[in-house]
């Protein structure tokens, strides 16, 4: 138990520091996201020649705060990538459970659009959308979601058509139970574990899809403050200032590493065949 709680605290430390980030960013961000100095454009890190101490990171192209942005970017990226999870894990975990529980015809339409959609490109997906709906948080956190429900929907239906023949299940058809709580009371609390681990995981994925999205400029727009923008603006400057760029890609690595080491770490702890090796 030692050895696990262990192994959960290491990647917890980035995960929880950007989250504390995201909420405290009013309080902690030395200056606004947003307002620039074009007299200290491209201004060093503190530790580097031509550096400031008040400008710890430095600064970007505009004059602004980089670690201010980088604080305020964790804000955005978190809040859309977590809506984004909750979305399509609600919306894909539902689908599975009712095409795998019924079959028939509903399961026939549900794997026909799920192979439609995997075969589908994303980007090209996203690009469509964005363009019919225009480009806001919201509805990239939608098209975030669109493309996050698939493998929900595939993994519960797989367990679901597994489950659904198990004795309890028999027993409480039996009984004259209904649908939904057969669905709800027996199947759910079985692949709860699995919705959370697949969201976990989900939540890194759709930090570096955003941060695509972003870099393409079909997502967060500017002045709002993202790592992906902040990518994409420093595309052209990388030589001449390398930290505007190493900075952000620095925190879209680090956090997304934490995220994937927790989702490893709850699937050892939420595995029963993962605890049963450990026990042997």
């Amino acid at each position: 138990m030692r050895r696990l709680r262990w192994y959960l605290l290491l990647p917890t430390i980035p995960v929880v520091i950007a989250i504390a980030a995201a909420v405290l960013a009013p309080w902690v961000a030395p200056y606004s996201p947003t307002s620039g100095n074009l007299a200290a454009r491209l201004r060093p890190p503190a530790w580097i020649a031509g550096g400031s101490a008040d400008r710890l990171l430095g600064t970007d192209l505009l004059g602004r705060d980089l670690l201010s942005r980088l604080i305020w970017g964790a804000r955005i990226s978190l809040l859309i990538a977590i809506a984004a999870t909750a979305l399509g894990a609600i919306v894909g975990s539902l689908v599975g459970l009712l095409s795998g529980y019924h079959r028939g015809r509903l399961d026939r339409i549900v794997t026909k659009l799920i192979d439609i959609q995997l075969a589908f490109p994303f980007v090209l997906l996203a690009i469509t959308v964005i363009a019919v709906a225009g480009a806001s948080i919201t509805v990239l956190v939608v098209v975030l979601a669109i493309g996050s429900w698939v493998g929900h929907a595939r993994i519960i239906r797989s367990l679901v058509l597994s489950l659904r023949e198990r004795d309890y299940v028999h027993a409480a058809r039996a009984l004259g139970a209904r649908t939904p709580r057969i669905l709800f009371r027996h199947l759910l609390p079985e692949i709860l574990s699995v919705i959370l681990i697949l969201a976990t995981f989900d939540v890194g994925r759709i930090i570096i899809l955003e941060s695509t999205l972003s870099f393409l400029g079909l997502g967060v727009q500017p002045p709002t403050p993202s790592w992906g923008s902040d990518l994409r603006d420093a595309a052209a400057y990388v030589r001449q200032a390398w930290w505007t760029a190493a900075f952000p890609g620095l925190a879209i690595m680090i956090v997304v590493l934490g995220v994937n080491l927790v989702g490893d770490a709850l699937r050892d702890a939420l595995d029963p065949r993962t605890q049963s090796r450990a026990r042997a």
